[in-house]
């Protein structure tokens, strides 16, 4: 298409990513009121198919949940998630033994590394009022060299994330908040100790930008080995190279170049995902990823022998209750925001 712009792309439900990301999950739903068990009403589950529902129906999904929206406790190894709640609220538990609630802006990052047990849960925690969500989820690969190592997960909290707003020549505000990576002076929190982001030289960047209408934005030149995309998920349009890009794509990009982007007459989010590609086999069966058909054949053996060390809360989808914002760790550290 340009020398920056290598091919635009519409967004599903998956978004397609490139080396070393796996692909980013995006789920918004316009959740109703909930009852006391965090769930919608018997009537609002109803010509739902429980334990499968992507549909949408009513503006909402339950996923793999039977009574509260989400996906109960299901496996993942060698690869890394980084899960990114906007609005509304997760409930994570896991085989480690650990626990937590997050949203409103907080992110977490988790190692899969040799294998866990996790579950993803989303509370109607109001029974006064709606229930929105929107939350990423993001699937990060590990090389090989770090395909086994001790599961681990980390909590980005939204008080700690680095933000940086600005304004253009014309005053037109543009906020970048920084996950992963760094923008001008700002740096990113520190990710998980084996993380891919954790490494020297892989240039991995994870932002959320948003633009007033109108605003003009430069994305800045990033290394020439990553790989690049963006992500323009809510807003009318923006101009970019001669180029009328409508909301609801990706851009692949050309990492080594800058990009001017012009907002159009809506507010725009977009989400930048870029990394230096690991180049190395990919291997993936559902909720696991390997080097090879015979590491991916061992994982297998591994989780029916162990299963990860099994589950030991009382409930598949296990939800918290009336809690805040917390973290129980697995060492027995527990945060409350």
């Amino acid at each position: 298409m340009s020398d920056v712009i290598l091919r635009v792309k519409e967004l599903g439900f998956q978004w397609e990513t490139k080396d070393p990301f796996m692909f980013c999950a995006f789920h918004e739903d316009q959740f109703p009121k909930g009852e006391t068990n965090l769930g919608p009403s018997k009537e609002g589950l109803r010509d739902r198919f429980l334990g499968n529902d992507f549909h949408k129906k009513d503006g909402w999904r339950m996923y793999h949940g039977q009574e509260v929206p989400g996906f109960p406790y299901h496996p993942h190894a060698g690869f890394e998630t980084i899960t990114l709640v906007e609005k509304g609220f997760a409930d994570h538990s896991d085989s480690m033994g650990a626990k937590g609630r997050f949203g409103q802006g907080d992110a977490q990052w988790m190692t899969a590394g040799k294998g866990i047990l996790h579950s993803e849960m989303f509370p109607l925690i109001n029974q006064d009022r709606e229930n929105p969500l929107l939350l990423f989820q993001i699937w990060l690969n590990l090389p090989k060299r770090s395909k086994k190592v001790e599961p681990h997960y980390k909590m980005l909290w939204h008080e700690d994330i680095p933000i940086v707003e600005e304004k253009d020549e014309h005053g037109k505000t543009i906020r970048v908040k920084v996950i992963a990576g760094k923008y001008k002076s700002e740096k990113a929190l520190d990710p998980t100790p084996d993380s891919l982001a954790a490494e020297d030289n892989t240039d991995i960047q994870i932002w959320r930008i948003g633009l007033e209408a109108g605003a003009e934005f430069t994305l800045p030149k990033g290394e020439a080995e990553s790989n690049r995309v963006l992500f323009f998920y809510e807003g009318d349009q923006i101009k970019t190279e001669g180029f009328e890009i409508s909301a609801g794509h990706s851009l692949d990009l050309e990492a080594s170049h800058e990009l001017k982007l012009v907002n159009g007459n809506k507010k725009a989010e977009l989400l930048l995902l870029q990394g230096k590609p690991i180049n190395e086999p990919v291997v993936q069966q559902g909720p696991f990823v390997a080097n090879s058909p015979e590491e991916m054949n061992n994982i297998i053996r591994e989780y029916q022998r162990t299963q990860f060390g099994g589950w030991p809360w009382p409930k598949a989808e296990f939800t918290h209750g009336d809690k805040g914002r917390f973290a129980l760790f697995a060492d027995g550290n527990l945060v409350e925001k």
